[in-house]
């Protein structure tokens, strides 16, 4: 009789095996529900498994670091082509703002030519010194643009100053901030009339040879007067900030503020030359006066 390899026997059926590891499952998860019982197996079990577990997550780990690399490495041209484009905008913004002042500086300056009533040339200042205490300025018009020497340069709000050498294409413009530079003024508000002069300082001006009790006050307003023809009269020129009375002095210290933005605009205007007044007649000497004036008695009594 041909026997079956012990290999080969079958033992129990496969739903039997099946229906007594179930039940085996049962009844150890209730005794372990109930009674804990395999708390500290199930602790021992997973301190052992713990160093595969890590085994196990490294690939899965390098992948997410490697995946966190790639966003970083992303995030940063991003954020490079972001800053770039922040400038990049940053000077657009700083050009519009310039051009935006601009424009309405030329406004101001249409506006005052037509309140002027006098035929003016706008012109830019194209150099300013490097030296502190030269107050003058280059302007983008000369000769070929009918500039002349004397013409006088103002912006929306006041002189800035005179037209003192003139080049083809520039010229040269002497702030009235400069120490030799005058300009012949009266008080707005009376009428008052002096001359004042550069005190070679930024935003400073002197009015000079004005008595300690002269009728003027901090605060006046001072415009050209016209005298000399050269600068047309009106135009505003500083306002009294402070005055000094010392006894010890025949004129009063007065400080003045120009009111035109000398070292703030860009564009200027500069002013047609006023009509030519009558040349100033010449002084008599005092040894002519009275041959002069004998002269005139002796053709008075003839008959």
């Amino acid at each position: 009789m041909e026997t079956v390899p012990r290999f080969f026997r079958a033992g129990p059926s496969p739903q039997v095996r099946l229906f007594f590891f179930a039940l085996l499952s049962i009844l150890l998860m209730v005794m372990d529900a109930r009674f804990s019982s395999f708390a500290g197996m199930r602790q021992t079990v997973g301190m052992i498994l713990y160093p595969l577990q890590r085994l196990a997550y490294i690939p899965a780990t390098l992948f997410d670091q490697a995946e966190e690399l790639i966003n970083d490495f992303h995030l940063t041209k991003e954020i490079a082509n972001l800053r770039q484009q922040y400038f990049l905008n940053q000077q657009k913004l700083f050009r519009l703002q310039i051009l935006e002042e601009e424009n309405a500086q030329l406004r101001k300056l249409l506006g005052a030519a037509q309140q002027a009533e006098i035929k003016a040339i706008m012109a830019e200042i194209l150099y300013v010194p490097r030296d502190p205490f030269n107050r003058k300025v280059i302007l983008n018009k000369g000769s070929s643009s009918e500039i002349k020497a004397g013409q006088v340069v103002v912006d929306d709000q006041g002189v800035i100053g005179q037209i003192t050498q003139v080049h083809p294409f520039l010229s040269e413009v002497t702030l009235i901030t400069d120490k030799g530079h005058s300009v012949p003024v009266q008080v707005a508000r009376n009428g008052l009339r002096s001359i004042i002069s550069g005190a070679g300082k930024n935003n400073e001006l002197e009015l000079r040879y004005l008595s300690v009790n002269a009728d003027i006050e901090q605060g006046d307003l001072l415009v050209t007067s016209g005298i000399g023809g050269l600068y047309p009269p009106g135009l505003p020129v500083a306002r009294v900030e402070n005055i000094e009375h010392d006894p010890s002095r025949d004129f009063a210290v007065i400080m003045c503020t120009p009111i035109a933005g000398v070292n703030r605009n860009r564009q200027v205007l500069i002013l047609s030359l006023s009509a030519p007044i009558p040349e100033h007649p010449e002084e008599e000497s005092p040894e002519e006066a009275p041959k002069h004036t004998t002269q005139q008695g002796r053709r008075s009594r003839a008959p």
